[in-house]
């Protein structure tokens, strides 16, 4: 490696609003100290809002506290693994923050996996306790024994509902049935563990001590740069310091009094920072979303107006062609920040005339907590780009066959990252976090870049062949292995091709075995049983034989070409 390289001398920072420092200065407290802070900072306001429901930060702390004492007398100690497997809800914040004061790990998990993906996990990561929605609760009390946590707790989201609203789902009509299926099933075990079971007791004892900045603090599943899914090893520092380094990036934030809507699963890195951590820092009122309703939003917004809105290209388009509508007002909306896939120009323009505001774009990755890059928030951004490195963040731009050499200013190559956000390495496996992280520190991104003269960097294609629909990773291997698994399927190949303005969708080429024949409908239904309905191609072309290299190799983009017609 060089000592020196071509952004050594930072040249973004001159695009820094005059507010954005380049440094964040050193990390001081772990992610429960951080909450404290803030529970004592704001007591009496809102720190959480749910269909209507509220919880100050008084009642939070207290939440916690009570919560992870359950936790503590159920055996949990520090260095454990806690699974939760859980939708944006109050009691998902309040278990997040229960497990990692007693110093235990976090690992978060799609509530809407299958039994088969969320097995893997549970497999890889060994977590004797979780904390899962009772629509997921049976999923995971049938995992073998040597899988299943020896404790689970069930979690009906309906509790944490208005009274008034949890009488009306209680009403003899379909609608209110229907609603309610939404939310919450009855597992078929007789006696479960309640969340009110574990929560119901006394605080947990400010004798008990808590984590170190460098411990562990999360296990957040992803693709990495190939094959299935690991989990990225995310420490109190990191958290810490992405969330220091998100307020530092936006000048004028109020202390005490801004509104996040919480529309990204916390369940994913950039809804966990953005929400979880970020917004909690500052005091904000944090209203979540089981999932994203442009109604529910908008009914939400009539009480309480988004002031921040973290999301995805979709979301981002669905409420300006409501707010063109008139069914919603977003105009309160002063910070608005895109990540998780491309965002389109056009999207950019729709947005900003229905809001009046900004709308940004960030770039960054799960081994990076996840936030590492952002446009200014301010006349110096730059549509089209993913931005500049954040406070604290470095970048290089290398060969792609060779780490150690840097490429000329302007030329294409692997986009290289550091700085106090970047990950620790991938639970359990040294080689695969030797490969991505570098004995400097350096991340491999993955993702070919230029950059500017002035810094600012686009993404101009991926090393990686990770998928991104959605927002949300897929691996072509996983989806691969499970069509291969058809007894019809001999071979298969999954690939991205174009989805609306920017986007990516998972389409799939196959080989039958000889004499079969179904239909691509049927293959479809069949992946839905096994995989999660994002990864589910939306495509699937039979083909006579995959296109291979030399050594056998299958050739991805002559598939994504053949898929397109080309």
């Amino acid at each position: 490696m060089t000592a020196s390289h071509p952004y050594a001398s930072k040249p973004w920072l001159a695009a820094y609003p005059p507010e954005v420092p380049a440094e964040i200065g050193e990390v001081t407290q772990t992610l429960p100290e951080m909450l404290d802070a803030s529970v004592r900072r704001y007591r009496g306001a809102t720190a959480l809002e749910f269909f209507g429901a509220t919880t100050t930060y008084r009642e939070l702390g207290r939440e916690i506290a009570m919560a992870a004492e359950g936790l503590r007398r159920r055996g949990v100690t520090k260095g454990d693994r806690v699974a939760i497997v859980l939708p944006n809800c109050p009691q998902h914040v309040v278990a997040f923050y229960a497990v990692l004061r007693l110093g235990a790990i976090v690992v978060e998990h799609n509530p809407l996996y299958t039994a088969r993906e969320l097995r893997h996990q549970f497999e890889d990561h060994g977590a004797r306790h979780a904390i899962v929605w009772d629509k997921a609760y049976d999923t995971v009390a049938e995992f073998p024994s040597d899988v299943r946590p020896d404790v689970i707790v069930s979690v009906d989201l309906t509790e944490a509902l208005p009274f008034g609203k949890r009488l009306a789902l209680r009403l003899p009509i379909r609608r209110a049935r229907d609603a309610r299926a939404k939310l919450t099933a009855k597992p078929k075990a007789r006696r479960v563990l309640t969340w009110a079971d574990l929560t119901g007791g006394r605080r947990l004892p400010r004798r008990v001590p808590g984590p170190g900045l460098d411990d562990i603090a999360l296990l957040q599943y992803t693709s990495g740069t190939t094959g299935t899914p690991k989990g990225a090893m995310l420490t109190h520092r990191n958290l810490r310091a992405n969330a220091m380094q998100g307020e530092a990036w936006v000048p004028g934030l109020r202390q005490g009094a801004e509104t996040f809507y919480g529309v990204l699963p916390l369940f994913h890195a950039y809804g966990m920072t953005l929400c979880l951590t970020f917004a909690l820092s500052i005091g904000a009122r944090l209203v979540l979303f089981p999932t994203f309703d442009v109604d529910l939003v908008a009914q939400a917004a009539r009480k309480s107006p988004p002031t921040f809105l973290p999301a995805v290209p979709p979301i981002y388009d669905a409420l300006a062609r409501a707010a063109a509508h008139g069914r919603i007002d977003v105009t309160s909306i002063r910070f608005a920040i895109s990540g998780a896939m491309s965002l389109p120009v056009a999207t950019v323009d729709r947005w900003e005339d229905a809001s009046g505001g900004l709308l940004v774009e960030g770039y960054g990755m799960t081994e990076s907590s996840p936030v590492a890059l952002g446009n200014p928030m301010g006349p110096t951004r730059r549509p089209g780009t993913v931005g500049v490195p954040f406070p604290s963040t470095e970048i290089r731009v290398v060969d792609t066959d060779d780490p150690a050499k840097d490429v000329p200013p302007g030329e294409p190559g692997e986009l290289l990252v550091r700085g106090p956000q970047v990950f620790r390495g991938y639970w359990r496996r040294p080689d695969e976090t030797a490969a991505a992280l570098l004995p400097d520190g350096w991340l491999r991104a993955g993702d070919v870049a230029t950059v500017s003269p002035d810094g600012f960097v686009t993404i101009v294609d991926r090393l990686k062949e990770l998928i991104i629909t959605g927002g949300f990773n897929v691996s072509p291997t996983e989806v691969e292995q499970t069509l291969e698994s058809h007894p019809d399927v001999s071979a298969a190949a999954v690939v991205a091709v174009p989805r609306g303005e920017g986007g990516e969708a998972v389409a799939a080429a196959v080989v039958l075995r000889d004499g079969a024949a179904i239909e691509p409908d049927a293959l479809r239904d069949f992946c839905r049983l096994h995989l999660a309905a994002y990864k589910v191609p939306r495509r699937i072309v039979v083909m006579d034989d995959l296109p291979r290299s030399l050594i056998g190799k299958v050739l991805r983009r002559q598939v994504r070409d053949r898929i397109l017609g080309r």
